[in-house]
């Protein structure tokens, strides 16, 4: 078992946030929307629940709830998406200047809609879930918004958070790019990757962060069927030429190498106390695995102080963010525990 990252440690890193340079957040973004209610009959019309709604609300969602983890840790970001020339996009630039986070890498299209996601729920469970997007690839003239917008960056931020849902916006060629650009001005490169998105397409990044179905998917796109976790981080980091893997394992915590200081899988356990509801908590922990490793920590320090923000927002409903005195109270929690 490993142990929990020292006080002193925890406290120079994190104090280290507000003094970084901005760091861009680019992939597919959009709102997240939830209607939340009583069910208490069941209607004559069909045999589906009929929700009482006693409250509505909206939030930034998809890589745009990255730059809003960011700001409430502390970082300041540049978000760069795609958005339709519609009402939604409106809303969504409103959402963002409520937070205090800037339009200017947000490029919009009249050939797709403003990506929207409304989440129907009671107090126990989600009835469904209402999605307005397309998942066609962006168009070469969007392409080259993207880039051009990126590119204004590269030099200016300390590093870039690819976080891909698979909805179109990160092409293959705006993700070569982006790597390419980047690592040329010797900055760090993370990414989130898509599900179905081909694992190639990340080669040559800093930081990898599948969850475990994630990362047996891109083993397989590699051609091979191996299932164990040591040999899946070794397939990984070889055939993508990876430096950092950080595969989350949910209940089962992280696995995490960093091939310049170690060639073994290391395995951090779970932190948090009570999951309420993990929408969002990938997007929670690359911020926070980020930023830590921008401030100066190992990427094993980073992957408990992920590990920590991971645990605040998985106890909170729908998608969430943790700031630095959330993140401080919860790491007090566990170390008055003893457990680590």
């Amino acid at each position: 078992m490993k142990n929990l990252i020292t006080l002193e440690r925890f406290n120079e890193i994190t104090k280290g946030f507000q003094s970084l340079k901005p760091i861009v957040v680019i992939g597919d973004v959009g709102i997240d929307k939830y209607t939340f209610g009583e069910v208490k009959r069941i209607s004559p019309e069909a045999p589906v629940p009929v929700l009482e709604v006693t409250k509505e609300w909206l939030k930034l969602g998809l890589a745009a709830n990255i730059s809003h983890n960011l700001s409430t840790l502390g970082v300041a970001s540049t978000l760069c998406g795609v958005v339709g020339e519609d009402s939604n996009a409106n809303v969504f630039d409103s959402l963002l200047e409520d937070e205090n986070l800037n339009t200017w890498g947000i490029v919009r299209t009249s050939s797709r809609p403003t990506i929207f996601k409304e989440r129907v729920t009671t107090n126990t469970q989600q009835i469904c879930r209402i999605d307005y997007e397309s998942s066609d690839p962006i168009d070469e003239v969007t392409e080259k918004k993207i880039m051009a917008r990126a590119d204004e960056f590269s030099q200016t931020h300390s590093a870039i958070i690819i976080e891909d849902y698979a909805k179109g916006t990160l092409t293959k060629a705006v993700i070569a790019y982006l790597i390419e650009k980047f690592k040329a001005n010797g900055k760090l490169v993370a990414v989130d990757p898509g599900r179905s998105t081909p694992p190639l397409y990340y080669k040559g990044a800093t930081l990898l962060k599948p969850n475990l179905a994630e990362a047996k998917y891109m083993v397989e796109s590699l051609g091979f069927k191996e299932k164990r976790l040591e040999v899946m981080a070794e397939i990984l980091v070889d055939k993508l030429a990876i430096e950092k893997l950080v595969i989350t394992l949910g209940g089962d915590g992280m696995a995490l190498i960093d091939t310049k200081i170690q060639s073994h899988l290391t395995i951090i356990p779970t932190l948090a106390n009570e999951v309420f509801d993990v929408s969002g908590a990938g997007d929670t922990a690359i911020s926070a695995l980020t930023s830590a490793l921008l401030s100066g920590a190992t990427l094993e320090e980073a992957a408990w102080i992920g590990n920590c923000a991971s645990g605040v927002v998985v106890g909170k409903k729908g998608t969430a963010t943790v700031d630095l005195l959330e993140l401080r109270e919860f790491y007090d929690q566990i170390r008055a525990k003893k457990i680590l």
